[in-house]
């Protein structure tokens, strides 16, 4: 789970694991894989650092270390 911001400034905790896309047009905007958007403060690189993050601390994608293949 990672937390984002709404337009109205309030957080909101969401499924990481449910994410299709994320579009920034300029305004960012998060696409589920049940079609749902969720418009939100944070930039898309700010959401993918989030995303990846989660990803490293369930072990679904390992840390790269600089220098090591």
């Amino acid at each position: 789970m990672i937390e984002v911001t709404k337009l109205n400034r309030t957080p909101l905790t969401i499924n990481a694991l449910l994410i299709e896309r994320v579009e920034e047009t300029p305004d960012t905007y998060i696409t589920f894989t049940t079609g749902k958007t969720l418009h939100v403060l944070e930039s898309k690189e700010q959401v993918v650092e989030k995303i990846t993050a989660y990803y490293q601390q369930i072990g679904l994608f390992a840390v790269h270390h600089k220098g090591r293949a």
